[in-house]
């Protein structure tokens, strides 16, 4: 990844960080989707520049970065974030620095509701769910996933959706820091299970 393009995110009175990055991410998920290069293969990488700050975990600046000036200016992030001008900054595409000395992998992590391992398991062992819900509670299965997520709303599953049906979903992402680049795929969310992105 040679190119980049920052977006910080501009929080007021009536619109706080997580509803901001729940927007902002789904339009770029949406704008990566829109310039897919394969099946649910994507040319442009995400990197999350404050990860894991104390104030917010995912902070307040979101990187998107693509191995020539080409994909970015392609892209056209600012078509697809117009809407939400008030609330981003969207800065110019810059080079990656060539001193760049650590990596970063961000991977969606898949996490699964104690609810759902209650309801497979109560089927499983043909046991009441109640039962099976407070057995996993009491072994401290329940322990929930302390990543930072983001609540994203799936336009498929909306589509497909009856009336009263949530199509939101979290999706909790993980950053793994490394001073090797791995070469590999990115998905339309910008994550990957293995690739890196530079990290400065």
């Amino acid at each position: 990844m040679k190119f980049y393009l920052d977006i910080t995110l501009l929080p007021d009175a009536e619109a706080n960080l997580g509803f901001i990055w729940q927007k902002v991410f789904q339009q770029v998920h949406i704008a990566l989707v829109d310039n897919k290069i394969g099946n649910n293969e994507s040319a442009v990488a995400l990197s999350i520049i404050n990860y894991g700050d104390k104030d917010f975990p995912l902070g307040n600046q979101l990187r998107l970065l693509a191995n020539t000036e080409e994909v970015l200016q392609k892209l056209n992030i600012h078509r697809w974030l117009n809407r939400l001008s008030d609330y981003c900054h969207i800065k110019q595409i810059k080079s990656v620095p060539t001193d760049v000395s650590q990596y970063a992998c961000f991977k969606r992590k898949p996490v699964k509701s104690i609810e759902k391992k209650a309801q497979r398991r109560a089927v499983h062992l043909n046991k009441p769910y109640d039962e099976v819900l407070a057995y996993l509670r009491k072994e401290k299965r329940s322990e929930e996933c302390k990543l930072p997520f983001i609540n994203i709303e799936s336009q498929q599953t909306k589509k497909r959706l009856g009336q009263g049906e949530s199509p939101f979903f979290y999706i909790f992402i993980e950053r793994v820091l490394t001073d090797k680049l791995v070469e590999g795929k990115f998905d339309c969310y910008g994550l990957s299970k293995t690739a890196t992105v530079p990290w400065f």
